[in-house]
């Protein structure tokens, strides 16, 4: 094999133990929660889980958990256990399918926050 012939398997041997031993990144950076971007996401919410500052029949009543200063790594895994069907609840999963991993961030952060 000639010089000439040698240049492109070696070009491209070289570009690929470059790109194998370059490490990887995850293509998207982690989601930070915004809580008061959360304020216009958490009407749906409100209904079963309360008004923050209002406490009458809940959850005395209504057997739905209280979620205001509930950590927020905790309420993320619990919507996206909903999401994908690992948490059994219909009204729960449909919430939580309909949104997206920037608004789960944004509402445990909001409920992370609230009393």
């Amino acid at each position: 094999m000639s010089t000439a012939n040698m240049k492109k398997p070696l070009i491209s041997l070289t570009a690929i133990l470059v790109l194998a031993s370059t490490p990887h990144f995850a293509v998207s950076a982690e989601v930070v929660g915004d809580a008061k971007a959360a304020a216009n996401k958490v009407a749906m919410c409100i209904g079963c889980h309360g008004i923050p500052g209002y406490k009458a029949t809940f959850p005395e009543v209504y057997q739905v958990p209280m979620i205001g200063g509930q950590n927020e790594k905790y309420i993320i895994n619990a919507l996206n256990a909903y999401k994908k069907g690992e948490r059994s609840h219909p009204t729960m999963r449909g919430i939580a399918e309909s949104m997206s991993d920037q608004d789960i961030a944004d509402v445990a952060a909001y409920y992370s926050h609230q009393k």
